[in-house]
């Protein structure tokens, strides 16, 4: 399963991140991003809130059931190795963390699956490769800057990366061309509001202008090159 991870983030590229989603919400949005083009969802922790742990679990754990392979499901904002246990149990096949923490890394790759932690340093994108990391989650992105990914992918051509933070259908292009391999998308895609209103059309049709933005950059020859 970890090479079909790695394949689907290599082909697929987008990762649709659910943070604080009504869980009763969570199968109708799954829908709606596939049908979108979207395969994979990571549903997140939310660390201020420890007694919600059990809503994100279980979340994770009706996508697994519902869409098997078609969703592949991850858990995100994952902090330490007893959080990796918990989102391996319900299901997720991908551990996504907003910082470098080699301990986590480790487990997660102990265990057999694919580690995606968040770096913003040379430093700590090396710390992140050098202890497992499947892709470094450059984060947060859009403050940073195509030209910042640019400038660290230079002396760091042999680290995969990802591009998360600020992410939307307007930038995703230039990432690309940039040289990510990859890109978290939240709030922009997982629109609270559309949810809570139905509207599954609008995520629909905001997945579909992302995947083909990502589509056109990545077959670019000069993208094509970076790969």
């Amino acid at each position: 399963m970890r090479d079909k991870v790695i394949g689907r983030i290599l082909e697929d590229r987008i990762i649709a991140i659910v943070r604080g989603a009504d869980e009763d919400l969570i199968l109708p949005l799954g829908e709606a991003l596939l049908a979108g083009g979207i395969s994979m969802m990571e549903i997140t922790f939310n660390q201020a809130k420890p007694a919600g742990f059990g809503a994100t679990l279980r979340g994770i754990a009706k996508i697994r059931e519902h869409f098997g392979d078609r969703l592949l499901a991850g858990a995100g904002t994952v902090l330490s190795e007893a959080q990796v246990d918990m989102a391996l149990e319900a299901g997720a096949l991908y551990i996504v963390s907003p910082n470098t923490n080699p301990r986590v890394i480790r487990h997660t790759r102990d265990r057999g699956f694919v580690s995606l932690p968040g770096a913003l340093s040379p430093g700590e994108c090396l710390n992140a490769h050098e202890a497992g990391a499947d892709f470094v989650k450059l984060f947060p992105a859009s403050d940073l800057g195509t030209g910042y990914l640019k400038a660290i992918r230079a002396p760091l051509s042999h680290i995969r990366f990802l591009a998360v933070g600020g992410i939307n259908e307007k930038n995703a292009a230039a990432f690309i061309q940039a040289g990510a391999l990859g890109l978290g998308v939240g709030g922009n895609l997982v629109n609270k509001e559309w949810m809570a209103a139905g509207r599954w059309d609008k995520i629909e049709d905001l997945a579909r202008q992302l995947v083909k933005a990502v589509k056109e950059a990545a077959e670019t020859p000069e993208t094509a090159k970076k790969a």
